[in-house]
């Protein structure tokens, strides 16, 4: 006899939209962690053609997940001279990265201020940043700026933070380097919250020992936290003459003042 009970069949996801939509993802975190950064870049690094690489591009741009960047120094130019299309990701493509918690922890650090106030905020960034010092300090084993720099890098990058370490800018007395991070999980709260973001360079300051400048951040608007990092130490200042011993104040120990990490940061 034959069963009239319908049959249901069983749904199997398409692994080629699997594949697709996993191509994408790592199309959008090279494009954080590297960006600005060329279709045939992206090509490179993925293995896959440059026809492949810009139709996920195209895609993530009609999606408002990346945007292009014209004419970017060091990309070369594309053919029949026209300036080089470079990849940044956007305020949106930072969403996708980060997940769905950021509006749950703006609602508790608004919460913290409205009972503390604007310390209780500071507090509990320090406290926050704090931990990543002592996680990260034993691990940061390099005693020259640009090596620990580099390790630093990619303590950040297992992190979530996409990040990576740049040549700085060639015409500056002080040779510098620029530590960037292409993604910032805590985006959307620190565009509220500028406390995380300060917090954040105090910590770099202390595991690489050096003063710190940060140049821009992603909740500030740029496509990535750029912080810049001298690799040479200021000049020190001639030791000052050796007082008379009847003079006031003789006798006391004389200290040298120590760089403090840049202030709070500029919002562009």
């Amino acid at each position: 006899m034959t069963s009239t009970a319908p049959r249901v069949a069983a749904v199997a996801a398409d692994p080629a939209t699997e594949a697709e939509s996993t191509t994408r993802r790592r199309v959008l975190e090279l494009v954080a962690s590297t960006g600005p950064v060329t279709a045939g870049d992206l090509a490179a690094r993925l293995g896959l053609t440059s026809a492949g690489v810009r139709r996920h591009l195209g895609l993530l741009e009609e999606d408002g997940k990346i945007a292009v960047r014209h004419g970017l120094p060091g990309r070369g130019q594309a053919r029949r001279g026209r300036p080089a299309r470079a990849y940044v990701v956007t305020s949106g493509g930072q969403s996708e990265l980060q997940g769905g918690y950021g509006e749950l922890a703006a609602q508790v650090l608004r919460h913290l201020r409205a009972a503390g106030g604007s310390a209780a905020v500071a507090a509990f960034a320090d406290e926050r940043y704090a931990a990543l010092v002592e996680r990260y300090a034993p691990r940061l084993t390099a005693t020259d700026v640009s090596e620990r720099a580099e390790q630093l890098a990619a303590l950040l990058s297992a992190d979530g933070y996409a990040a990576s370490v740049r040549p700085g800018p060639a015409a500056t007395l002080v040779p510098a380097a620029q530590l960037c991070q292409g993604h910032c999980p805590v985006q959307h709260v620190a565009e509220e919250f500028g406390e995380l973001c300060e917090a954040e360079a105090r910590a770099f300051a202390r595991l690489l020992g050096t003063h710190v400048q940060r140049l821009a951040t992603i909740a500030g608007g740029a496509h990535a936290c750029v912080t810049n990092l001298p690799l040479a130490p200021p000049a020190t200042a001639p030791a000052a003459t050796a007082p008379s011993p009847d003079a006031p104040g003789a006798g006391a120990p004389t200290t040298t003042p120590t760089p403090q990490p840049a202030g709070r940061i500029a919002r562009h």
